[in-house]
């Protein structure tokens, strides 16, 4: 669902506005994800890659991710430069029990990662 206000990256739930931010897009998510709260998050990240070269997702207000989540980032790392911003202890947990800390870009604030440092 959009907001009307020009936001196509805008869902119900577990997504909040996204917005421009340096030379990408950022895109925030709540609460948990899994394969029944997913697809709101998968249908922002997968629209923002088709426009933008850099996506970043704000990670902090996650509270749960579970495989399925993290099979979504790593094939959206794949499709476009994606950056996750502060994400918490559980998401931290995941990505370094799976590895995927070496796989994805990982970093501490939004403003971190669309500068990139």
């Amino acid at each position: 669902m959009t907001t009307g206000a020009g936001d196509a990256y805008h869902h119900e739930g577990v997504v909040g506005d996204g917005y421009p931010a340096g030379a990408g897009w950022v895109v925030t998510a709540h609460g948990e994800l899994d394969q029944d709260t997913l697809e709101p998050l998968e249908t922002a990240l997968t629209s923002a890659a088709d426009r933008h070269r850099l996506v970043v997702l704000d990670a902090g207000p996650i509270t749960f991710g579970d495989s399925s989540f993290l099979n979504l980032l790593l094939r959206l790392h794949h499709l476009t430069t994606l950056r996750i911003a502060a994400p918490g202890e559980q998401l931290r947990r995941l990505f370094a029990l799976t590895g995927a800390d070496t796989v994805l870009s990982l970093h501490p604030s939004v403003e971190d990662a669309v500068g990139g440092s």
